[in-house]
């Protein structure tokens, strides 16, 4: 399972399946010039944003605040510690120390940031993998748009070199793609390289799920409807295609074949929670 992430649908389904349905999405990378096909493909993911990502030193001002003097005092000890190493090799260790306090004490994006510090300096594929995939994760819950296009230009680090390391990692490609696509203010780059995971493998499912969901955002329902069917197709039970499908025909206005899918989902996930939501969502647009 890979960690949860879904383009914004603006709409309670969304939060929704945030909460109950398993998620994928890991991004890729590529340049390129964007067909007519991308840009319909990513239709109302673009446009102008001059917004600026925050600046780390923001970030870490704003999460001392938030220590108590112990921890305070515990950092600065390792701060000192680090500022007297000369030998780059023996900093991995001590950002990942940082890392653990700033976890400890509940500042994740600080955390985050010296975790990927560490990885980048070891250079390697999965700790800088896994630290992207922190970063994604921590988008979910920025407080800001520039907290969290922070985090995904940190994201988008990280995968960079580890992209690098494994240039055939679908699931680091995925990661890429996502940070394009839900952090920064050029979201054709993440198109593109969903969309070249698909000229090479029609039937992906991760590459599909991300792109049908696009495509529900910028009202291109029916061109969702057909990632959604070519990923059940392949896994019948995929509730999350399933569940954004019925959002899909519900933007159609094709209600029932809405209520059918989001019947069917209710059944395939069997949580009372998720019943109850779903069942409540149902009513509001029958």
């Amino acid at each position: 399972m890979r960690p949860v992430h879904y383009i914004t649908l603006a709409a309670a389904i969304a939060l929704t399946a945030l909460l109950y349905l398993g998620g994928n999405t890991v991004p890729p990378a590529k340049d390129g010039v964007a067909t007519k096909q991308q840009h319909n493909d990513a239709a109302g993911a673009q446009g102008p944003n001059t917004m600026r990502a925050a600046s780390f030193d923001s970030i870490i001002i704003s999460s001392r605040k938030q220590l108590p003097k112990t921890a305070a005092d515990e950092i600065a000890a390792i701060e000192n510690k680090l500022a007297a190493i000369r030998d780059s090799s023996q900093m991995a260790a001590v950002f990942i120390q940082l890392a653990q306090v700033w976890e400890k004490n509940k500042q994740l994006p600080v955390a985050a940031y010296y975790s990927a510090k560490a990885a980048k300096l070891e250079n390697s594929e999965k700790k800088l993998t896994f630290a992207g995939q922190f970063f994604l994760q921590l988008m979910q819950d920025a407080d800001s748009r520039p907290v969290q296009m922070w985090e995904a230009e940190e994201a988008i680090s990280c995968f960079q070199q580890s992209l690098a390391l494994d240039t055939n990692s679908e699931d680091i490609k995925l990661g890429l793609a996502t940070g394009y696509i839900e952090g920064t203010n050029e979201p054709m780059r993440g198109v593109q390289m969903l969309l070249a995971i698909t000229r090479d493998k029609p039937d992906d499912i991760p590459a599909n799920l991300l792109l049908g969901k696009m495509s529900v955002q910028s009202g291109q329902y029916d061109k969702a409807i057909d990632r959604f069917e070519k990923v059940l197709k392949i896994e019948p039970n995929n509730t999350e295609a399933m569940y954004f499908m019925a959002e899909a025909y519900k933007g159609k206005g094709e209600k029932q074949k809405a209520i059918d899918l989001l019947e069917k989902c209710k059944r395939l996930v069997n949580k009372p929670e998720f019943s109850r939501d779903v069942d409540q969502y149902i009513n509001s647009f029958k």
